[in-house]
């Protein structure tokens, strides 16, 4: 009931005229059986009216099937792209801590196999409109040549559905326990892309992970698919078991019974045998629109769980926030809980304060909290205590993505686009190029049209673009996150003497992840982190020499 009501959510028009056409095709198809039938027990004085009908309700079923499954399939399309649209909008509004929670393999599998199951549901719906037609059809005309046979087929639809439903609540639990085991496939698929280096370095590593976790995964996805397809399987075979046990029933019972000419019997039976196709078709389509209900239930319970988290609304015509004069976090607090160790890492309270042309460095060990800070930092985490105040002015949730359009980061995990995707300055390329020549790039990409001519380049020259799109972007605010960790020892010096001062010298706050204590000297601020509290803010001057401002409270 699900999958209908989608279908008349999404295009309630095309689908009523599809059921129609589709409808017409299927009596279409019922009236060849009549024609067919009497041909073969009457006399031929009619026919050529018979040879007319015959030929007329043939165009008519092509030509209503043909229309009814072409002009769906273009619907089918659009809705599936609108249900990826939709999705994407959401997962585009619902907060980063959120969407890390949810895990991408699940956003994955509802954008590409969820969406496509529901999209073949929705190309076979005529097909399956069609065969119950015909089956429509064929009950009527047996209705017609005996009322006792139309009681017969009544009984079979009536056992046969209550058969189906008691096999089906089984066969649904087996889908959803699928879909469950997909989402942890996807997680593997995205390990072996991601992780593909440490596998091949790692014999152990990579046999346990095959062994276990592929094997394991892919095994449990087949098993419970399998019993699921044995169940739809089960209850097709049922079905059609009623359906011989009704011809038998005819041949050898009811002539005993009554008597009935051979004209009729034979009606009677070719009639059944026929109608045996669309049977066969109508119960092979519960696999399909079980995969389907399960998919859209899927889809509906991530869309409800990214409708669930709080918007980030953003309305395009909303004033721009003034330009940074100070940036201030008052006592913020984040935390995470591990459910495994059952323990919690606490971020803050952090008090920090920026302002424009100051160049910080932020330090500290690993799992210190570093660049969860920086996420705060940028917007994108919102804090649980505390909070940001730009100027004096608070920001919230309605104010979040503007103030986000401040920032320009490449962080340790930054994703390189092949577009400058959002920069329309109609002199882009040129400045790319400048840029791509400053950063030692130009001789092994270019830029045309927004476009980059490739990103098939080492680790470190990947972190120089991505440095280049926030150069373009020219925002007040940079964050470098662990920047210099991939480069050359001269292009590091580069980095830390002339492109990070050169930013300062623009009038750019510039906040910095590093462990290079040897760059220390050129930072203004140093704020080191110790397990989620800040220990010191230390001013460093000319010489290097460090003073300390402020002891975390």
């Amino acid at each position: 009931m699900k999958l209908l009501k989608f279908f008349f959510r999404t295009c309630r028009g095309m689908v009523i005229f599809t059921a129609l056409t589709a409808l017409m095709s299927g009596a279409c198809n019922a009236g060849l059986i009549a024609v067919v039938n009497t041909v073969l027990n009457h006399s031929p004085s009619s026919l050529k009216f018979l040879a007319a009908c015959f030929v007329g309700l043939t165009i008519g079923k092509l030509v209503t099937n043909y229309v009814s499954q072409v002009f769906l399939v273009r619907y089918a399309q659009s809705a599936a792209s609108a249900l990826r649209r939709d999705l994407i909008r959401k997962v585009l509004g619902v907060p980063l801590r959120q969407l890390e929670e949810i895990g991408g393999p699940a956003i994955l599998v509802a954008l590409t196999d969820d969406v496509f199951n529901i999209t073949q549901a929705l190309l076979a719906f005529p097909i399956i409109t069609v065969n119950v037609a015909i089956l429509l059809g064929g009950a009527a005309y047996l209705g017609w040549l005996s009322w006792q046979i139309l009681l017969g087929v009544g009984l079979l639809i009536v056992v046969g559905g209550i058969s189906y439903r008691m096999l089906m609540r089984s066969a649904f639990q087996s889908l959803n326990q699928a879909r469950e085991e997909e989402d942890i496939l996807y997680g593997h698929f995205r390990a072996l892309t991601e992780g593909i280096k440490e596998l091949k370095l790692h014999r152990n590593r990579r046999a346990v992970f095959l062994a276990q976790h592929v094997q394991q995964t892919t095994e449990a996805f087949a098993q419970h698919n399998v019993a699921a397809e044995r169940r739809f399987i089960v209850a097709q075979n049922w079905s059609h078991l009623l359906f011989y046990l009704l011809v038998g029933l005819i041949l050898f019972l009811l002539p005993s019974m009554k008597t009935i000419s051979v004209p009729t019997l034979t009606g009677y039976v070719i009639t059944i045998l026929y109608l045996m196709g669309p049977l066969a078709g109508v119960m092979s389509s519960f696999s399909l629109f079980g995969r389907s209900s399960v998919a859209l239930q899927r889809v509906e319970k991530l869309g409800l769980s990214l409708a669930a988290s709080p918007n980030e609304d953003y309305v395009p015509t909303r004033t721009p926030l003034e330009p940074i004069q100070k940036l201030e976090l008052i006592k913020v607090v984040h935390s995470y809980h591990h459910e495994r160790e059952d323990t919690n890492f606490v971020l803050g309270p952090i008090t920090i304060s920026f302002s424009p042309g100051e160049l910080v460095f932020l330090v500290g060990g690993n799992g210190s909290g570093k660049s969860t800070l920086a996420k705060i930092i940028t917007g994108l985490y919102f804090p649980e205590g505390g909070e940001i105040r730009l100027n004096g002015q608070r920001i919230e949730n309605q104010n979040r993505d503007d103030y986000r359009q401040l920032f320009s980061a490449v962080f340790a995990d930054f994703y390189l686009f092949e577009s400058l995707l959002g920069l329309n300055n109609a002199n882009l390329d040129a400045q790319a190029s400048d840029y791509l020549t400053q950063l030692h790039l130009n001789h092994k990409v270019t830029v045309k049209n927004g476009t980059l001519s490739t990103t098939s380049v080492s680790q470190g020259q990947r972190k120089r673009l991505a440095l280049l799109t926030a150069y373009l972007e020219d925002r007040p605010f940079y964050l470098f996150d662990e920047w210099a960790s991939d480069q050359d020892p001269y292009f590091k010096g580069v980095f830390y003497t002339q492109l990070l001062p050169e930013l300062k010298a623009r009038g750019k706050t510039v906040l910095v992840i590093t462990h290079d204590d040897k760059y220390f000297h050129l930072a203004d601020r140093l704020l080191k982190l110790d397990y989620g509290k800040l220990e010191a803010l230390t001013q460093i001057d000319g010489e290097g020499q460090t003073t300390l401002l402020q002891t975390a409270g």
